[in-house]
């Protein structure tokens, strides 16, 4: 089992900043990546950014040049620094780790969350 804490959310001014951080512990040993999810009320989740072990990362397009997901591999830590937040930033933000599983010719993650942090952004 993977238990990761989240931190760093709050209330903002448009244009502001704030960095949200994912803190892993338990079995971490074959966590294949980490990402942010937000979900905002009467919306789906949806990624935000993900990093592999392999360092390769991806971002939705709506959080490109603006949000920056990064990890500390000596704290297990994973970080998400947001800039110039927009009102539509606000959400719930949800850290997520997944490990891969086969099993023969079959292959799927198990996903893991953290509690959730809520980020505001509003004048």
């Amino acid at each position: 089992q993977v238990h990761l804490v989240e931190s760093g959310g709050g209330l903002v001014q448009p244009g502001g900043s704030l960095r949200l951080s994912c803190a892993a512990s338990g079995s971490i040993f074959s966590i294949d990546d980490m990402g942010w999810y937000r979900q905002a009320p009467g919306k789906e989740r949806e990624l935000v950014a993900r990093i592999t072990t392999g360092g390769n990362i991806n971002y939705a397009d709506s959080v490109k040049g603006r949000f920056t997901i990064s990890r500390d591999d000596a704290k297990n830590t994973v970080y998400l620094q947001m800039n110039s937040l927009k009102p539509e930033d606000t959400a719930a933000y949800y850290c997520n780790a997944r490990k891969l599983r086969k099993l023969y010719t079959n292959t799927w993650y198990d996903n893991y969350w953290g509690q959730g942090t809520q980020v505001t952004v509003s004048s």
